[in-house]
Formats: C-alpha cells, structure tokens, sequence
C-alpha cells in the first residue's frame, strides 16, 4: 500500500546536478508571473470599495450603499453587477488557458509567458485610462487572458528548470510572488484612495503595468526549459543547456529521459483526448480536484471579514489597511515556511497538517461571530479581547492555508503530469481554479448574505472532504523526478489499478513506459 497512507517508494533514481545560481535565477524571474495574478487579485478587491470609484462606474451600486444605512454587515455589498466586473477576469483566464496550452507545447513556456505579460500590460493601461464601464470590462478581459497565459506556463517552467531535490521549494515561488503581488497592491490600494479629487483608482489599476513589464522583459531574458527544447526538436542545444543549468557533466541519464519522454509523447496525436484514457485518471482526477478544493478552503471569506473585524479592535478607518497588511504579511511569510518544508516534510504532511490547522480555525470563528453578530450581523459593542481572538485565529487560518493549499495547489498538479499531457492538463488545472474562482466570487456575496456565519461552516465541512481525500488519494510526490512520477501511481494502493503493464511496461517506467531495464528509446 505504498504511497497510500504514506510517502511513496521513491523510483531509485537519482540526477546528478546542483541548485545553481543560474537556476536559481532563472526561477525567480520566472516566478514573477505570479506578481500580476496576485496584484489583480488585491487591486480589485480595494478599488470595487472606492467610492469615487463606484459614483463612476457603478452609480446604482454606489446610491445604494449610501442608502443603505443598516448595519448589517453580512447584506452590505451584495451587487452581481460589481461582481461581474471582477469576475469577467476569471472567465477570460478560463479562455486563453486553453489556447495558452498549444502555445506553451507548440512554441515553448518563454513565448506563452511573454504573451501573458503583454497582455495583461494592454488590460492595464486600458483600466488606467478607463472612461466608461465597457473599457473597464475590456481591459478586464485582457488582464484575464493574460493571466490564463502566466498561470498556464510559469509552474510548468518551474518544474522542468528544478533539480527535483528542489522542484517543490522553487515552484512555490511562484505562490510567494502571488502573495507579494498581494501585499503590495493592498498597500498600494490604501494610499492611493487618499489621493485628493478621488481618481487614485486609476494609479491602482494602471499600476499593473509594473508586474506586467517585469514578467515581460523577465521572458525575453529567460532560458527555454530542456523539455520544451527536446519537445521542438532541439536536441543537442538540449543537452548542453541541461549541463549549463545542473552545473555538472554528467547529465545522460535524466536526459535521455527527457528524449524518451518527448519521443513518447510525440505519438499523442490528440493530448486533450488523450486525457481521458484510462491511464491518466489519477493524474485527471487530481488536475480537477486539486484546484477546485483549493477554493473551496474558504480563504475568500476570511480575507473579505478581516476589515471589519479589524474595525472592532479600534483600528478605525485605517482598519482595512492593517486588516489587509497584516493578513499580507502573514500570508507572504507562511509560504516561506512552505519554501522551506515542501521537500523536506513532503507535500501529504503540509496538505493535512495545513487542513486540519484550517478547519479547527474556521470553527472558532464562526462560533465567535455567531455568537456576537448573530443572525441580524449587528455586532453592537465588541469587548476588545474578544475581536482579537478571532483576529488571532484568522492569521492562523491564513497561515494554515498559506503553507498548504496555497502553493501546493499549484505546485502538484504541475509537478505530477507525463510530457505527452503536461500542456492539456496544465490548462485543465487553470481552468478548473479560474471556474470556481468565478463561481466563488459570484455567489459568494449572496450567501453571505443568506447563510450568515454558517458560511463558515460551509467551507469547514469541504475543508473535511478534501483534507480525507488528500489523505487516501495523493500519494507522496517530493524528491521524484518529474519524469519518474509514474511510478508512485504504479505502487499506490488505489490508483495501481487504472496503471497496467500493457501502458507501462517495467516496473521502473519512464513516462509512458520507456523502461529503465536497459529499453530506452533514445
């Protein structure tokens, strides 16, 4: 039952190769993708606050605040015409995922990178320079496209440029820059809505050209990952890119596995048929499932609660500033403990530690706010220690999902799929995060609204499935090379069955069973 209840047998390889600075730095400028992501994500939620903002572009929406002079906190801003304007994104990343896959496999991650940042630089300047909502909207479509690009490539990149003794450490980065991204724009967000004559709106959302530039001139100067090379036909620079990135000679073995994996996946005709081959159901199952647990932890709700909470303590109108820094802060330093864990505890010790860290969280909030705001969400007077407890336990919660689903929500789904489906199943994976962010930023108001501090125990109780799913279904993935990570489906106690010999032959079987047993086909 090996990799079942615990850490996979590992394959019995072992790469030659070091961490070099060149790597190094390649995937921290590769990781810069995930800045423009990060940055929209905190920018839309400051600027749909702005009042200047709204009087603008939303009048209704605006009037109807003012108007609302209740202090039901849980009704306040449930709008779907504001919510679309943040969500459009998502439906457009959705979209360009699925073109960004035959870039990224056809031309190779720099050039799909390099789309996404020119994208996304276009949708910022048309948001900066907004006059009336179908800009706005267009501007919104093009970030997402460009966000579907960057999401689509850059943890493929990462993945294939990582010696695997450090693939986990280096891919989450690319959450890292998603959580600076994050940071900065709600700083970013408080200041520039003290601007005088109400139009610092437009430095916030045309501020993302800055993330925009630095993942666009960050591809030009990046290096093709050897996969994509040997993908295209490279085969000799392949090879000597490989030495220059390992920072040793020695590099056969892992590249004839790479030619044997390319050679293997250029018999895939149809990669998105191909997936549904009963082979791939485990990798499948997780690109889908993976993803969309991800969103259904909760975080939304707790990020969009902290202003208020903060509010109580006695923060006052710099409330929602140190809400937003102060879970920033926390989110960012979290996955630096996740930098530092992921290949040493492995990726199943974070997923549960992180799960059930979350649930125990979520309960006690939602026990402390039902308990003071009730059914009506009137909090009236909040003793101060009581608005710090819960204050304590959202940073936990935030922690919790920082060191866990956060990166690794990315990090395995693109660390565990063969070459031959890697594009399709990427772009699976992006689509199915920015379906359920869309669906999640959409209703998510509403319930609010309607199912009051229950909302709470309505993500602890998916926080429960997925936390038993993780630990029955994923098998240990950390210190596999990403060629080899056949094998722990092969030898887990579940998924064994959808692996047969006929697919992959030997017991050690590179993708798509090229076998180690002395059959190569190099």
């Amino acid at each position: 039952m090996a990799g079942g209840f615990g850490p996979g047998q590992g394959t019995g390889k072992a790469y030659p190769g070091n961490l070099t600075l060149y790597v190094t730095v390649t995937c921290m400028v590769a990781a810069m993708g995930g800045l423009i992501f990060g940055y929209d994500i905190g920018i839309s939620g400051g600027v749909t606050a702005n009042d200047p903002f709204l009087k603008k572009f939303f009048p209704t929406v605006y009037r109807k605040e003012q108007a609302n002079s209740s202090t039901n906190q849980y009704c306040k801003f449930d709008s779907q015409t504001l919510t679309m304007f943040t969500s459009s994104l998502y439906l457009a990343a959705l979209l360009s995922s699925i073109v960004a896959s035959a870039v990224t496999r056809i031309f190779g991650r720099k050039l799909s990178m390099l789309f996404g940042g020119v994208l996304f630089f276009a949708g910022a300047l048309i948001n900066g320079l907004a006059q009336a909502v179908w800009m706005l909207i267009l501007g919104r479509i093009l970030l997402g496209f460009g966000i579907g690009f960057a999401n689509q490539s850059v943890p493929l990149y990462l993945s294939e440029m990582a010696p695997y003794k450090y693939r986990g450490a280096l891919n989450i980065g690319f959450q890292l820059s998603i959580t600076i991204g994050i940071l900065v724009a709600n700083v970013l967000n408080y200041f520039f809505a003290k601007i005088k004559g109400g139009w610092g709106w437009r430095l916030s959302l045309g501020g993302a050209v800055v993330p925009a530039l630095i993942i666009t001139i960050g591809s030009l100067v990046l290096t093709e990952t050897p996969n994509s090379m040997i993908e295209r036909g490279k085969g000799e620079e392949a090879k000597a890119k490989l030495k220059q990135i390992r920072g040793v000679d020695d590099v056969d073995e892992e590249f004839s596995d790479l030619v044997a994996a390319s050679e293997a996946s250029k018999m895939v005709e149809h990669p998105w048929a191909n997936l549904l081959q009963k082979k791939y159901r485990p990798q499948l199952t997780m690109a889908i499932l993976i993803p969309c647990f991800q969103q259904l932890t909760g975080i939304n709700v707790i990020m969009f609660y902290a202003p208020v909470l903060f509010k109580t303590i006695g923060f006052g109108s710099d409330a929602s500033l140190m809400s937003a820094v102060i879970t920033g802060v926390v989110n960012v330093g979290a996955t630096v403990v996740s930098i530092y864990g992921v290949d040493k505890w492995g990726r199943r010790f974070l997923f549960l530690q992180g799960g059930t860290q979350m649930l125990i969280c979520q309960i006690v909030v939602a026990a402390c706010i039902g308990a003071k705001f009730g059914i009506e969400g009137e909090p009236g007077n909040l003793p101060k220690w009581y608005a710090i407890v819960v204050v304590l336990f959202i940073c936990i919660y935030v922690a919790g999902f920082a060191w866990s689903w956060g990166p690794l929500g990315w990090l395995v789904p693109s660390e565990i799929f063969p070459l031959e489906i890697r594009s399709a199943a990427q772009s699976i994976n992006v689509s199915v995060n920015m379906i359920f962010t869309f669906i999640i930023a959409q209703v998510f108001l509403t319930m609010l609204c309607h199912l009051k501090f229950g909302l709470f125990l309505f993500f602890a109780f998916w926080v429960v499935i997925m936390t038993i799913f993780i630990f029955f279904f994923l098998p240990e993935t950390k210190n596999i090379p990403i060629e080899e990570m056949v094998i722990i489906w092969k030898e887990h106690w579940f998924w064994s069955r959808y692996m047969v010999d006929v697919d992959y032959p030997g017991h050690g079987a590179v993708e798509m069973g090229n076998g180690r047993n002395g059959h190569k086909s190099v």
